[in-house]
């Protein structure tokens, strides 16, 4: 467990932190209930000396191997982590401040990662040392935009025939659908309140079990379910607190809600479980919390979620410090 000290140092502020005891398994944070309890491990992310990760507002993913992908704004904007937490390389110094989505498509040892980028307005897909293997920028052939800058893509989702599809969610609010060989095809969904309109298309995701998209319309506070074809399925009327992003696995839904709290559902949209809500009102979808307030049990402002192994699960917050946590699913 670390302890954390802010000191003044002249002008600004010095976070120093010295490693405690460590803490042992039985002494971690359960959070849930029944079939849904986990262990919040405490300090997952290790990083070497003079490694940061600054702000966090992207998003976490893992690899066939099981190792762990995270967007920071930093020039280290991947970065990448063993299964334990050790950290092992970076990537991306191109791609510092913007960096919103990712997705890593494909099989062992042929995979690719893909992401999107709010700053430069594009979409690429990238081997798993960073190198551009394609990219798109604004989709001029959509008709929905005079120029670049009112494109702003928050995520992807690819389907395992190809076929991908781009979330607009700090835009204009629409989200495209590209053919395999990366062709714009059509768009659907748009700004407003009524199903099938969104505000803030913030993450999407590809339910190959149900074979529908699933859509984390954030400001309506609402999933909405989609067919690839862009037909309306269905509205989550479940209440949730800003629904930033949505991961699809074997167990259900796994949703980061930006007012401190992440949700797992079943795919009807009935909720198994409230991870991690934070009980401050004053300490949700803050950007600026100091780690002197972090607890551990708690989330702040919860920006991606990604299941794991065995039903782990791995939560970033939106953070100036960057954090990311790790929560173990316990056995019943």
């Amino acid at each position: 467990m670390r302890y954390c000290l802010l000191t003044l140092c002249g002008l600004g502020f010095a976070l120093g932190c010295v490693q405690g005891p460590p803490v042992s398994p039985a002494e971690w944070p359960r959070l849930g209930a029944a079939n849904w309890t986990y262990a919040w491990q405490p300090d997952w992310m290790k990083l070497p000396s003079g490694i940061e990760t600054g702000n966090t507002h992207g998003c976490v993913t893992l690899d066939a191997d099981g190792r762990v992908y995270l967007n920071t704004d930093s020039e280290r904007a991947v970065m990448v982590f063993e299964k334990d937490g050790r950290y092992l390389r970076s990537f991306g110094k191109d791609l510092a401040g913007g960096l919103h989505g990712m997705e890593i498509v494909g099989e062992k040892g042929a995979e690719t990662l893909w992401v999107t980028h709010t700053g430069l307005h594009q979409v690429r897909q990238l081997s798993m040392e960073g190198e551009v293997l394609r990219q798109w920028s604004w989709p001029d052939e959509s008709g929905k935009y005079k120029n670049e800058n009112q494109y702003k893509p928050t995520a992807v989702a690819v389907l395992p025939d190809g076929r991908f599809f781009v979330t607009d969610g700090y835009g204009q609010g629409w989200v495209h659908a590209y053919d395999a060989a990366g062709k714009w095809q059509f768009c659907f969904g748009g700004p407003g309140l009524v199903a099938g309109k969104f505000q803030t298309p913030h993450g999407i995701t590809w339910d190959e079990q149900i074979q529908r998209l699933v859509v984390a319309d954030r400001e309506n506070r609402r999933l909405q379910v989609f067919h690839a074809d862009g037909r309306l399925d269905r509205v989550i009327e479940t209440p949730l607190n800003r629904p930033c992003h949505v991961d699809a696995g074997p167990l259900g839904w796994l949703v980061a809600e930006l007012e401190g709290r992440a949700t797992i559902l079943d795919r009807s949209g009935k909720v198994l479980a409230h991870l991690g809500e934070q009980p401050d009102p004053a300490l949700r979808a803050r950007n600026g919390i100091q780690p002197e307030l972090w607890q551990e049990g708690s989330f702040l402002s919860p920006h991606c979620a990604a299941w794991g192994p065995q039903g782990d699960i791995w939560v970033v917050d939106w953070n100036f410090r960057g954090r990311l946590n790790h929560l173990v699913r316990q056995p019943r």
